[in-house]
């Protein structure tokens, strides 16, 4: 074949390329989808690096997915006048990662940890394997990696059709109706449209998903399949002191070196918060948690700012409520002693005191 051939195919592959990939993005976006970035260990490893800004700067947030939800990140960003690290993962204990935190002399920051009781609580693989990958990314995390970052970050904040949660192969195929077997749960199916990712890894759903109780629905009986699929029990007795003082002596690491740590309950609604208050009682878990570690906490229910809204499936905060509850949250912090050199006028909302720990 002739140079002059080689160059017409390679032209026309070209040419076929493009139009294809065009017209995938052009159904999608017609089809009402939006970008929304990869929220894998690359990213999470970014963000990871970005907890040695100075003190007065940054705060940094670990947790599982209710505190990626709650809080919004530029509201945060606004009113505080500092970065927000967000460092949660949906369906994980953030245990791991205040481990690795509190055994990183360099971390001398401002921490705060949601508790979501059965995952924070939980010693199952199933709730810390993926914080574990993500911490042994970290730890390799190379330039070329961290280059493609800022790559994938340029080209995904372009074409919906990179989102591979959803539309590579892989996840294609994972949509076909395939049930599960008796006494054999496959896994949750969620919707596209109950999370969509930042670059900064807040999560938020999408308006459609806030307004359409079919889609709320069907998460809904993700959390009962899953709830029915739990083998796990709640620790007590020896299990549950060993993870307290775990949990102690990686705030003690922290505190000692001049950081912060602060524990926070975000909202939960309907039969949620009445599982949980069931399976994992708070005098039994947060209040001890609260006394062991000598930390403060900020539970929802004691602060009528935060303590009113309702998760549209039980768990998380529909965006513009996340809005209201960083508001409050940060005025609360603010009233339990947590350092804003450089927030914003903004009025503080009353709110009734409890018992726990301040600074």
């Amino acid at each position: 074949m002739s140079a002059s051939n080689f160059k017409k195919a390679g032209i026309l592959t070209l040419v076929l390329v493009i139009t294809s990939l065009s017209s995938w993005e052009l159904y999608l976006r017609n089809k009402g989808y939006f970008i929304s970035y990869d929220d894998g260990e690359a990213l999470w490893s970014d963000k990871r690096g970005k907890v040695y800004q100075p003190f007065d700067q940054t705060t940094t947030f670990i947790g599982s997915s209710r505190i990626k939800f709650d809080l919004d990140i530029p509201t945060w960003e606004k009113i505080t006048g500092e970065n927000s690290v967000q460092l949660s993962m949906e369906g994980n204990s953030p245990r791991p990662v205040l481990t690795d935190l509190a055994n990183d002399p360099n971390f001398k920051g401002k921490l705060i940890v949601d508790v979501t009781e059965g995952l924070f609580f939980s010693s199952s693989p199933g709730y810390n394997n993926q914080a574990g990958k993500n911490i042994a990314f970290y730890k390799k995390f190379t330039p070329s990696e961290r280059a493609s970052v800022k790559i994938d970050y340029l080209l995904e904040s372009r074409f919906v059709f990179l989102d591979k949660n959803f539309f590579s192969l892989n996840a294609l195929l994972q949509e076909l109706p395939v049930h599960d077997r008796p006494g054999i749960y496959g896994g949750p199916d969620f919707p596209w449209n109950f999370n969509r990712n930042t670059f900064d890894r807040q999560s938020y759903m999408s308006n459609r998903f806030v307004t359409d109780t079919n889609l709320q629905n069907k998460v809904k009986n993700i959390w009962y399949n899953m709830g029915r699929a739990i083998r796990e029990k709640p620790p007590t007795g020896a299990l549950l002191d060993s993870i307290l003082l775990s949990v102690k002596t990686d705030c003690d690491k922290i505190k000692a070196r001049g950081g912060q740590v602060i524990f926070v309950r975000t909202p939960s609604s309907g039969p949620f918060i009445a599982g949980e208050k069931m399976g994992f009682p708070r005098e039994k878990y947060w209040n001890m948690l609260l006394a062991v570690t000598n930390c403060p906490g900020i539970h929802f229910e004691d602060y009528p700012a935060i303590a009113h809204f309702q998760c549209p499936e039980f768990s998380h905060l529909k965006p513009t409520d996340a809005v209201l509850f960083t508001r409050n949250f940060i005025n609360i912090l603010q009233e339990k002693g947590w350092i804003f050199p450089n927030k914003t006028m903004y009025s503080i909302h009353s709110f009734s005191k409890n018992s726990d720990h301040g600074f």
